[in-house]
């Protein structure tokens, strides 16, 4: 085995590792049918009913495993601003997002961020996904500048 497939072979399992770990943890503090019901919720629709406490509600139930984290470590989302698009006759949304509790000024941020980014892309009904400046506020320069030169994500 060469070095880059003994390294791929490590990542997957610290993958499915940390998925099971993720899952356990949830499956201890999430109810399955209020989880069933925010999934089925549109993001578009309670975006233009106003969003309520629904949507943040409905937006994490769309994470993976860092909703574990989140959950873990007392953080939530906030929804800065949401911005409906039609993009060939389909709405969509463009959101805005920040941190919420400890995971505002946590060091794993940069992780956190792509995470919930990649998570809420795959979603049918977000189209972008960005993330409010104000949080890097919370960070010392060189941890903002490092977050912002590393990050996979856009900082508005």
């Amino acid at each position: 085995m060469t070095g880059d497939e003994i390294a791929d072979s490590y990542a997957a399992e610290v993958l499915a590792s940390m998925s099971a770990e993720a899952e356990s943890r949830l499956a201890e503090v999430l109810d399955p049918v209020e989880e069933a019901r925010l999934s089925s919720l549109s993001l578009v629709d309670l975006v233009l009913s106003g969003g309520g406490s629904d949507l943040v509600a409905a937006i994490m139930s769309r994470l993976g495993i860092v909703r574990a984290a989140l959950i873990g470590h007392g953080g939530s989302i906030v929804v800065d601003n949401s911005e409906i698009i039609t993009l060939n006759g389909i709405k969509s949304l463009e959101l805005q997002l920040n941190l919420d509790g400890a995971c505002v000024a946590c060091g794993a941020a940069p992780g956190t961020l792509e995470g919930i980014q990649n998570d809420l892309l795959a979603d049918e009904e977000v189209t972008a996904v960005r993330f409010s400046s104000s949080m890097l506020d919370n960070f010392d320069d060189l941890t903002s500048e490092f977050l912002q030169s590393t990050g996979k994500v856009t900082f508005v």
